[in-house]
């Protein structure tokens, strides 16, 4: 188990993807640590203002621009790299196969292709899916059979076999983490809680969704960020798999009554018939033990805590 010390190591850390959802949080986390941290992102998705990051530190560029990603990489000659530049919102994915693959398989392709030809590289870290298991009704452990059913967790196991790859070929120690349901403040895309979040503060108190009854496994992002930075501050991984959840799943209606509590008004659910699925997992829910055993983490965040500042955001 990792115990933090109060001896603070700093490296220079590559972020691709910074400036989004996820990376914004993770960079905050990294920089209380004193680490040099340095954004590569092109803003298709993410915003400047997300990040204090001096212009210097900071190139926005496509992670599909081959030759630029290599010699950006040569020049910041980072210790850690964190992968996070890819396209997350599954409806976007389902919607636009071969743009979104091309990004999330051919992108990590150029980043570690890029990262291969580094010198003092010393960890990368992979961020992967839920979305790459098939439905189950239980808690999914890092051995469970795999089988995504979508074209976004098919892209994002091909970007674990690929880094499981580039672990074989250099030995840099690799980890993968599948992500599980993200929230908090700075979401980029339309997901279930930012949806209900921007019709709250529209004032809207009658709200339209979809599907109501599926849980799934919600991780504040500001516990996701200090999961990330002890897993790449970990000095026991060579190469591993965990999933970063918080362990606990929520329904739909679950998360409006959390709503309700903070905001101390009652809401309405709509069911609109153009935001159902037909096909529809019932269940997401992480075993997040083997992550626990590795560092000292326990999430904090809860979803009451979480949506109280999503309501002020």
């Amino acid at each position: 188990m990792l115990i933090e010390s109060s001896l603070k190591i700093t490296k220079r850390v590559l972020v691709t993807g910074g400036a989004g959802f996820i990376g914004s949080a993770v960079i905050e986390e990294f920089q209380k640590y004193g680490h040099e941290i340095f954004v590569i992102d092109n803003l298709s998705f993410g915003k400047r203002e997300f990040i204090d990051i001096n212009d210097t530190h900071f190139f926005k560029e496509d992670i599909l621009n081959r030759a630029r990603i290599n010699e950006l990489i040569k020049i910041i000659q980072p210790q850690w790299i964190i992968h996070l530049a890819a396209v997350h919102f599954i409806p976007y994915c389902n919607k636009f196969p071969f743009e979104s693959s091309n990004i999330n398989i051919q992108g990590t392709i150029n980043v570690l292709d890029a990262a291969k030809q580094l010198q003092g590289l010393e960890k990368v870290l992979f961020p992967s899916t839920a979305a790459v298991y098939p439905i189950f009704d239980g808690p999914l452990h890092e051995e469970h059979t795999l089988g995504p059913l979508d074209i976004y967790g098919v892209a994002k196991l091909a970007g674990e076999r690929l880094s499981h790859e580039f672990y074989l070929e250099t030995a840099i120690p690799t980890i993968i983490c599948r992500f599980f349901n993200a929230f908090g403040p700075n979401e980029t895309n339309p997901h279930l809680i930012p949806e209900i979040q921007q019709q709250i503060n529209l004032g809207i108190r009658t709200i339209k969704l979809g599907n109501l009854t599926p849980k799934r496994d919600f991780i504040h992002t500001h516990d996701m960020a200090r999961a990330v930075r002890l897993l790449m501050s970990s000095d026991s991984i060579d190469y591993d798999i965990f999933n970063l959840g918080r362990g606990i799943e929520y329904s739909v209606t679950e998360i409006v009554d959390a709503f309700e509590k903070q905001l101390g008004e009652s809401i309405t659910i709509d069911v609109d018939q153009k935001r159902t699925r037909k096909k529809e997992r019932m269940h997401l829910l992480a075993d997040v033990s083997k992550l626990k055993s590795i560092i000292s983490w326990t999430p904090e965040w809860g979803i009451d805590e979480g949506i109280n500042t999503l309501i002020s955001y």
